[in-house]
C-alpha cells in the first residue's frame, strides 16, 4: 500500500513544485481570465496581447489555489508549459497557420482518457496507478493534431460509477470527494464531475468527459456549464477506460454553447480503432462543421415537445417550476412551437433498469470491454476485472472497500455466462426505444425534447438508444442558490438541430454567473 500511496502523494505535490515555478504570476494585467472566452483568448493571441504560456500559467496557478477545496483535477501535467510555449512559437513563425480555434487553448480530459505522456489514465483508481497505455485516446490525437495544450486529468466518480451504487457522485481513491463550486453541501453529480466543476470554477476553459448513462448532462447542470452529449459514434471512444462500447460517448464541457461546439468540431470522425461506430457516425459530420449553427434565431420555428410526467415534478422544490415555465414561455416567444404534455409510453420500464434489462446489458458489455482494455495497456499491475476486484479486496481502506463496496463489480464479473440473456436484454432495448422516445419524436414531428436538469430523469430514455443532448444552464433555485439546467435532446445525428436550439435559449436568457469561488 505504500507505494501507491506515495505515487499518489508525488502527483499531489506536483501542482505545488509547477505552481511555485511560475511565483503566482497567473493573471496577466492584459486580460481578464474569469468566464474567458475560446473567441476571446484567440482575439487577445491574434492581437498579441496573451500568449499561450500565460494562459496555462493562469490556469495553473487557479488550480493550485482552488483544487485543494473543490478537487476537480486528478493530475496536472507536467509538460503543459513546454506545450504552451511550442504554441506560442508556431503562432510566431507562422501566424497564418493557427490549426484551429483550440490552438494553444488548455484542455482538462477526464481521467478515463488514455494520454501517451507523462500523465496517469486511472479512472481514479489506484489499481491502475502506473499503468502505461500505448497511444493517445482517439481524441486526444485529434486535440494534439488541432493544437490544443493537454492540461491535465479531471476527477471522477470512480470507474465511471460503475463500481458500486453507493459511491458519491464525484468520489474516487485518486482523487477524492470532488465538490459543487456553487454550493458546498449540492451534489456536484457525475461521473464526469471534475470535468464540469473545472470548467464551471475556471480551472480550465474547456474539457472533455464521458457519458454512458447521464454522466456529462448530469454534471453540466448541476454545475452550471454546458455540457454535450453526442450521438454515439460521433466521437471516437479508442483509448476510452470503457463501460459500454454500446452506450459510451465522449464530449466537451464549457462555460459557453460555442465553446462547446468548437471543442466538438475537433474531436468529432473516423477512427479506424472504433471503426464501426465512427464510420458510420461521420456519414452525418455536416460539411463545415458544426459551428455554422450558432444561430441566435435557432428556436424559430423548432418543434419543441414537453413530457410533464415523470420529468417536470417539482413537488420538493416549488421554485423550479417557475423556472422552467418561464423558459418554456421564452422559447414560445422566440419562435419556437411547444407541444406540451406528451407523453412516452413505456416510459417507467425504461427508468427501471432493472425492469428494461439495462443494467444486466450493462454490466455483460463492462466485464467484456473492460477486460479486452486492460489486456491491451502496455503495462499494468491489473490485466483483468477480476484483478481490480482482487485489488480492491487487497486494499479496502485506499480504495473506501468497506464503506462504498463494489457489488456493481462482482454482478458483472458474474454474467460470463450471460451473453445470451445480455443479447435479448439489448433487444429488448432498442424495442423499448423504437416504441417509446423515438415514436414520440417522429409522431410528432419534433425537432427537441425539452427536460429540467435536475436530475438523471431523461437519461436513461437517451441512453438506451445513443441520443444526444445538450444541457445549457437554466438557473439557480432554492436557499443556497443551486444550479440547475435545461436540456435539449433529439433523435440519433440531430446536432445541428440541438445547437440552433440550445445556442439560441442561451443567447436569450444568459442565465450562467460564476461560482464566488475564484482566484
Amino acid at each position: 500500500m505504500a507505494s501507491f500511496l506515495s505515487l499518489s502523494l508525488f502527483f499531489c505535490f506536483l501542482f505545488s513544485d509547477i505552481s511555485s515555478a511560475i511565483n503566482g504570476a497567473h493573471r496577466t494585467a492584459r486580460f481578464e481570465f474569469q468566464e474567458a472566452t475560446i473567441d476571446q483568448i484567440r482575439t487577445a493571441f491574434d492581437r498579441q496581447e496573451l500568449t499561450s504560456r500565460e494562459v496555462v500559467e493562469y490556469y495553473l496557478g487557479a488550480i493550485r489555489e482552488l483544487n485543494p477545496r473543490l478537487r476537480a483535477v486528478i493530475e496536472v501535467n507536467p509538460d503543459a508549459l513546454a506545450l504552451a510555449d511550442q504554441a506560442d512559437e508556431e503562432r510566431r513563425l507562422r501566424p497564418d497557420r493557427a490549426r484551429s480555434p483550440l490552438h494553444g487553448i488548455p484542455v482538462l480530459l477526464k481521467d478515463s482518457l488514455a494520454t501517451k505522456d507523462r500523465l496517469n489514465t486511472t479512472a481514479g483508481s489506484f489499481a491502475l496507478l502506473g499503468s502505461v497505455v500505448r497511444t493517445d485516446a482517439g481524441v486526444v490525437t485529434r486535440l494534439r493534431r488541432c493544437g490544443a495544450i493537454i492540461l491535465g486529468k479531471a476527477a471522477l466518480t470512480e470507474w465511471g460509477h460503475f463500481r458500486s451504487f453507493p459511491t458519491p457522485n464525484g468520489w474516487s481513491a485518486r482523487g477524492g470527494q470532488a465538490m459543487n463550486p456553487y454550493v458546498a453541501t449540492a451534489d456536484p453529480c457525475g461521473s464526469s464531475t471534475g470535468s464540469a466543476t473545472g470548467v464551471a470554477a475556471n480551472l480550465a476553459p474547456v474539457s472533455l468527459g464521458t457519458e454512458t448513462d447521464g454522466s456529462i448532462i448530469c454534471p453540466a447542470s448541476a454545475n452550471s456549464v454546458v455540457g454535450i452529449k453526442p450521438t454515439v459514434g460521433l466521437t471516437s471512444r479508442a483509448g476510452m477506460i470503457p463501460v459500454s462500447p454500446r452506450q459510451d460517448t465522449i464530449g466537451p464541457f464549457s462555460r459557453t454553447v460555442a465553446d462547446s461546439v468548437y471543442l466538438l468540431d475537433e474531436i468529432v470522425g473516423y477512427d479506424p480503432r472504433d471503426s464501426i461506430a465512427t464510420r458510420e457516425a461521420a456519414k452525418f459530420i455536416p460539411v463545415g462543421g458544426y459551428k455554422q449553427f450558432l444561430k441566435k434565431d435557432g428556436l424559430h420555428g423548432k418543434r419543441l415537445g414537453i413530457v410533464r410526467q415523470p420529468f417536470f415534478n417539482f413537488s420538493s422544490e416549488p421554485s423550479l417550476a417557475k423556472i422552467f415555465q418561464d423558459h418554456i414561455d421564452t422559447m414560445r416567444r422566440y419562435g419556437a412551437v411547444i407541444i406540451d404534455n406528451l407523453e412516452i409510453p413505456n416510459i417507467s420500464t425504461v427508468l427501471n433498469y432493472n425492469i428494461s434489462g439495462e443494467l444486466l446489458a450493462l454490466a455483460y458489455e463492462f466485464r467484456e470491454s473492460i477486460n479486452s482494455y486492460l489486456a491491451d495497456l502496455e503495462s499494468s499491475p491489473i490485466r483483468s476485472l477480476a484483478d481490480a476486484i482482487a485489488f480492491n479486496s487487497q486494499h479496502p481502506v485506499l480504495e473506501k472497500l468497506e464503506e462504498y463496496g463494489q457489488e456493481i463489480f462482482l454482478f458483472a464479473e458474474n454474467t460470463s455466462n450471460s451473453g445470451e440473456q445480455a443479447k435479448m436484454a439489448v433487444k429488448a432495448l432498442n424495442e423499448l426505444s423504437r416504441n417509446g422516445y423515438e415514436k414520440m419524436m417522429q409522431d410528432n414531428h419534433l425537432d427537441a425534447m425539452v427536460t429540467p436538469g435536475v436530475s438523471f430523469s431523461a437519461a436513461s430514455v437517451l441512453a438506451i438508444g445513443g441520443y444526444p443532448e445538450i444541457s445549457v444552464p437554466a438557473g439557480y433555485y432554492g436557499k443556497d442558490g443551486a444550479p440547475v439546467g435545461i436540456c435539449f435532446s433529439g433523435l440519433r445525428f440531430s446536432e445541428p438541430a440541438l445547437i440552433e436550439i440550445a445556442y439560441s435559449f442561451e443567447q436569450a436568457t444568459k442565465i450562467r454567473r460564476a461560482p464566488k469561488v475564484h482566484v
